[in-house]
């Protein structure tokens, strides 16, 4: 754990470094948020804030999880007595390989679907929401593939009950739905300055912990990692953002919070432990039901609420954008201690 929060810290600095350079560049190329006619009027002062400022936490991430592994394979074919000193530590590469490529294909797709709604043809829309979620489920279902079939992945873990259970191929169809739902709940949660990225910071140190307890020592120094280029990413996300992660950066972070449930048996508790990204989630899937629901049945759609996701709803009541972030953050807060409390109780 201790190097892990170093290299968290370290994470955190050379984010702080690319941020401004990104900004620059980000503006050179014109590269601005278009704001949805459709969203609160209050956001359309955003327009134009640069952004695919994901960059900035998938940046250090890589390159310190790279160098890590650079490092330890070399150290283990130059130094004597290495593999004694460090144990496995030569294998983080097949240890984290998965989460990186699912981080990278993700990132990916949201790059493109970020360009798309600022320079392409549907600019301010981006991809059409059909063709981006048969891609993301694509990806899912590989992914999931390779964690079962390759890496051996296929239990869960129950609070209270001391061994994780066995669940063989259910599992797959279970972490395609976990992998790609949460791809879209981080996705629906980047509405409000700081937002996506703090809840972001509480999930992966929550898992950071709970893979720590397991002794599962590369995805804790993945956690903290991730961690760590987060907060380094909010200092200029913060209200008044200077910059957006864009669908760069939370799709990519959505679907590793996934992958990294996965990894630690502990996804039962995901929910909890991101309870405001589902919250979210739940809140759009209920106003487009309704809507639909109440079309079809008096001619005329009624909301639920005033606007959705959840922190436009909030917005609409009349709530500041600090106010907003601050107090999810807080149930983000109670939430993750929860969810780690219930991770290790009865183990």
């Amino acid at each position: 754990m201790g190097i892990s929060l170093l290299m968290g810290g370290l994470a955190f600095v050379l984010a702080v470094a690319l941020g401004n350079p990104v900004i620059a560049q980000l503006k050179k190329y014109r590269i601005g948020k278009q704001i949805r006619i459709d969203g609160p009027s209050s956001h359309m002062t955003k327009t134009g804030t640069p952004t695919m400022g994901g960059l900035v936490f998938l940046v250090p991430v890589l390159l310190m999880i790279g160098g890590m592994y650079s490092y330890t394979r070399v150290g283990a074919r130059v130094l004597p007595g290495w593999r004694d000193q460090f144990g496995d530590m030569v294998l983080i590469g097949k240890s984290l390989i998965i989460p990186i490529a699912v981080m990278l294909a993700f990132a990916t797709l949201g790059a493109i679907d970020d360009y798309m709604g600022v320079r392409g043809v549907r600019r301010g829309e981006g991809m059409r929401g059909r063709s981006k979620a048969i891609i993301q489920l694509i990806v899912a279902t590989v992914a999931a593939l390779v964690m079962n079939l390759v890496a051996g992945y296929s239990r869960v873990g129950v609070p209270g009950i001391t061994e994780p259970i066995e669940l063989g191929f259910v599992w797959i169809p279970i972490a395609i739905f976990i992998i790609h739902g949460f791809a879209n709940a981080i996705n629906l949660t980047d509405g409000l300055d700081g937002l996506a990225a703090l809840i972001s910071f509480l999930c992966f140190t929550a898992y950071g912990v709970v893979s720590y307890l397991q002794e599962q020592v590369f995805v804790t120094m993945f956690c903290m990692v991730l961690s760590g280029s987060l907060l380094g990413f909010l200092w200029f996300n913060v209200h008044p953002a200077s910059m957006f992660m864009g669908d760069l950066g939370s799709e990519a972070l959505g679907a590793t919070l996934g992958v990294v449930a996965l990894m630690t048996g502990q996804w039962l508790l995901l929910p909890i432990i991101a309870i405001i990204p589902v919250a979210e989630t739940i809140c759009v899937i209920l106003q487009v039901g309704y809507f639909k629901l109440t079309k079809r049945k008096f001619g005329e759609g009624k909301r639920l609420f005033k606007m959705s996701p959840l922190h436009n709803h909030f917005v609409l009541l009349g709530w500041s954008e600090p106010q907003i972030v601050q107090r999810f953050w807080l149930i983000g807060i109670l939430a993750a201690m929860v969810g780690v409390g219930l991770a290790v109780f009865g183990n």
